[in-house]
């Protein structure tokens, strides 16, 4: 009985290892951008984010406004 789990436990440790292996893999695989373009695009997603927000201010303002027309 102690040597079937003492199996198990190898094969645990070793499916571990073949994961963390696998990640360590597929880590280095990972392009990482330079500090130039990750500002820029940082900046781009800012700028958008503040537009789409404020054409969705103003559309709720502008439909607020004509149901306010519409109630009176």
């Amino acid at each position: 009985m102690a040597d079937a789990a003492k199996k198990a436990e190898q094969k645990k440790t070793g499916k571990m290892k073949t994961w963390f292996k696998g990640l360590k893999t597929e880590w280095g695989k990972i392009i990482w951008t330079d500090n130039k373009t990750l500002g820029r695009q940082t900046a781009a997603v800012i700028i958008i984010s503040a537009i789409v927000t404020g054409l969705i201010t103003l559309v709720d303002n502008l439909g607020l406004q004509i149901m306010e027309l519409i109630i009176k």
